[in-house]
Formats: structure tokens, sequence, C-alpha cells
């Protein structure tokens, strides 16, 4: 899953992405509101972090443009600004959920897992494919009733082509949205990743639902 932070604390934003890296995410950072802004509307976040005091553009402000652009992506407000007015203010212009500094880094996370359920629109608590099922709260993968275990990279990996089930999703979507914007390397890493996720969720149980769909890039199906 994609996030942006946009977080004018050079060293808060670097530990962030680095936390939420280490937890499978792919983590891009502004560090002003105009930048952040053209990133979010530019590029397609599963949700963004955002400061309320931000240079040359508020957190405020970057949300009534969003939202008045119709952009619905969800929004975590992450600030030192505890006031109640400022949290009814943020809620009311379309942030989806609030947190003040000093923040624990576990409440952080569960509360980007929970924005991230619900998503855009409704989203149940946990996806489910045939009777392959992750959760993205608890981080845990099962086909039928045996658990699967994955590395952060396959978790991510497995949870972006669940949320496509059905569709031929390119290497290039997949790079963007797994891997960080700045990835340079070979695009066959995805490959790589594609094979590792198929001797964990396929072969030892005799399935073929992870197919390579020739010409556009790989398709996860309920059934072979």
């Amino acid at each position: 899953m994609r996030l942006l932070i946009v977080e004018d604390e050079i060293r808060l934003a670097s530990a962030l992405q680095r936390g939420l890296g280490a937890e499978g995410f792919t983590v891009d950072v502004a560090h002003t509101g105009p930048d952040g802004l053209h990133l979010a509307q530019e590029t397609t976040y599963d949700a963004v972090i955002l400061d309320i005091m931000l240079p040359e553009l508020s957190g405020y402000r970057i949300i009534e443009q969003l939202r008045a652009a119709e952009n619905w992506v969800p929004i975590l407000m992450l600030t030192a600004k505890d006031g109640e007015y400022d949290e009814a203010d943020a809620l009311d212009l379309g942030a989806d959920d609030y947190l003040t500094k000093p923040f624990s880094f576990v409440v952080l996370l569960a509360r980007i897992r929970a924005l991230l359920r619900r998503g855009v629109q409704p989203r149940p608590a946990s996806l489910t494919v045939g009777d392959l099922v992750l959760d993205p709260a608890a981080h845990t993968v099962h086909r039928g009733e045996t658990g699967v275990e994955l590395t952060p990279r396959e978790f991510s990996l497995l949870e972006f082509l669940m949320r496509r089930a059905g569709d031929a999703v390119s290497k290039a979507d997949i790079l963007h949205h797994v891997w960080d914007a700045n990835y340079d390397g070979d695009a066959n890493v995805v490959e790589v990743y594609v094979g590792y996720l198929r001797r964990k969720i396929d072969v030892p149980f005799g399935r073929q639902t992870l197919q390579t769909v020739r010409g556009a890039g790989y398709r996860l199906t309920a059934e072979a």
C-alpha cells in the first residue's frame, strides 16, 4: 500500500518513512504544503498522513483543495495542535482521523490500517479471494485453516493483488504501489516476488490462483 507523508519536521518524516517502510508500506514524503498537495493530486495514494502547520500552504487548505476536487483519499491529521476546535475544523473540512504529537507509533500504525480497511469506499475488515484470507490489521494470511507466513514485501504485494482480484495488474502498477517511488532497479523484481508468493500461497495447496497474464502482468483469482 502506498502512503504520502506531508510533514515539515524532517527527522520525524524520515523516522516515519523508515518505520512504515519496515511494515511493508511504500512511503513518499513532502516537506512543504505545495509539494504535498502536488503529490496528492498527481499520484494515487491509499492514505495521506498530513500535518497542519506546513510551510506555504497549511494542512487545512490541502484538505479543502483535495475534497473540492472530489479526491477522497483517506487523510490522517498528525499534528501538535491539540485543541478541540483544531480537531473539529480538520474533521469538518474532510479529514478522516486526527492524532496529536507526541504519539505512539503503534497507535499510528493501527489508525493507518483502519483507514486502509475503510478506503475510499467501505471495505471489509479482511480481504477474501476464494479461501485465501488476508487481515491487514492483524497482518495475517490464511489459506483455508492454514496460516501462511509472508515477509512485509510479500504481504504488501499480496494485499495489492487481493484488492485488485480478478484484474490483470501490470508490473508498473505493482512497482508503483508496492515499491518505493524512487526505485530504479530491475522491474523483474516483481517477477521474483510473484514467484515467492506462488511458492507460499499456491504450490503447497495444489493451486494456481496467482496467474501470469502474457503481455499484461499478473492476476489473482479465486480458483485456477
